[in-house]
């Protein structure tokens, strides 16, 4: 599993993790679509925008693999603003490449590009 260095490993100043110490010893927890409500409380989304605002500064436009990032931040994201870059695509892989739909993104967290 490939660790980002540099990458920051939770939203400063709470517990909302961005990233894993190590690999699942049960397995890897697979990415999904997870859906996002109207109602969802401001802090999920101003984590939403952090952890997007992260992203965005340790990748930009460039493929990515998914390495010790957390599945579940990712699924938040995941289908809509980040997407596969490989096709076929292994959602249950540490080693599988994503990349950040750059138009999606903006229009969804326009305060993390600016």
């Amino acid at each position: 599993m490939l660790k980002h260095r540099g990458f920051p490993g939770r939203m400063p100043g709470t517990d909302f993790q961005f990233t894993i110490r190590r690999p699942n010893p049960k397995g890897v927890t697979p990415l999904i679509r997870r859906e996002r409500f109207r109602d969802r409380k401001n802090v999920d989304r101003r984590v939403d925008a952090v952890f997007m605002q992260a992203l965005w500064g340790h990748f930009g436009d460039q493929p990515f693999e998914r390495g010790n990032l957390d599945a579940g931040r990712l699924s938040w994201l995941f289908g809509r603003e980040v997407i596969p870059a490989e096709d076929p695509f292994d959602p249950e892989s540490y080693e599988a490449l994503l990349v950040i739909d750059e138009s999606a993104a903006r229009a969804a967290f326009p305060e993390a590009f600016s």
